[in-house]
């Protein structure tokens, strides 16, 4: 995995109130709580993917539009995105935002501005 886009994904996160990150069973993930925010992992295939939470309607338009972005196995509201040279990193941070707020307690979460 680029050690610049863990990196990122962590600046990111980890100003977000009581987000940490952590070591993964592989790659690296932040949680607020015991809720996992977003994971970051490598594959066999020498992909790069981080997974995150969404609204349900959005977990279906995700799915539907395909690559790069794809649907979990696990959990209902997982999605994911292969990340390479040409990811959207602000359009990440977006979506790891509202993960982020999805995930945490409302006390935490109402701290957050959320983009439209």
């Amino acid at each position: 995995m680029p050690v610049e886009w863990v990196r990122r994904v962590g600046d990111l996160l980890t100003r977000l109130p009581e987000c940490v990150e952590r070591d993964a069973w592989t790659g690296v993930a932040w949680r607020v709580g015991q809720a996992t925010v977003a994971h970051i992992f490598g594959g066999e295939d020498q992909l790069v993917r981080i997974t995150f939470r969404a609204e349900p309607d959005e977990v279906m338009a995700f799915e539907h539009m395909g690559a790069p972005y794809f649907r979990a196995s696990w959990g209902r509201n997982v999605v994911g995105l292969l990340l390479d040279d040409d990811t959207d990193w602000a359009e990440l941070a977006e979506l790891l935002t509202d993960s982020y707020c999805l995930q945490a307690p409302q006390r935490l979460a109402s701290q957050v501005t959320r983009p439209a």
